[in-house]
């Protein structure tokens, strides 16, 4: 049963962490275009791989991480598993607003390109706090990642 729960909880960590770097790199390179047509389009996509895969792993992952380790025999007080849950959090509170981020970003992009206008100043004020909150995240991941991997001793209480 061990190994059926880490095996999940490694396929959901690696979705979190795969679809969050697929998304930043589509976002990126589309953005770069400056067209509002293949902005939305893209972008519109990106929403959907947010809810369907990275929401999905999001409930996933601790409940998973919990289960595991009760399984295994160790105390959620423990130092690397407290420190990973603030980086959940940590990561959480800069995805969260990310989401809502890209959505608007896709309904302005959508809008421009209907208008045939250009993207609006808007847009560009939101892109900027999105690529902004993307570094905090993508680094409480790889510090979730390390905790995992080598699960070092440390007393936080």
């Amino acid at each position: 049963m061990e190994d059926l729960l880490r095996l999940v909880h490694v396929l959901g960590a690696a979705v979190l962490f795969g679809t969050g770097a697929g998304i930043a790199f589509f976002m990126v390179m589309v953005h770069r275009t400056r067209d509002p047509k293949t902005i939305a389009h893209v972008a519109g996509t990106v929403v959907v791989a947010d809810t369907v895969f990275t929401a999905t792993a999001v409930i996933l992952q601790p409940i998973t991480g919990a289960w595991l380790a009760l399984r295994i025999g160790w105390p959620l007080s423990e130092g690397w598993i407290v420190l990973s849950l603030a980086l959940y959090v940590v990561t959480g509170l800069f995805w969260l607003p990310v989401v809502v981020i890209q959505i608007r970003l896709r309904d302005l992009a959508r809008r421009a390109g209907r208008d045939d206008s250009p993207l609006p100043a808007e847009y560009f004020r939101l892109y900027r706090i999105w690529f902004a909150f993307g570094f905090p995240a993508f680094f409480a991941v790889i510090g979730i990642f390390w905790l995992m991997l080598t699960k070092p001793a440390m007393k936080l209480f």
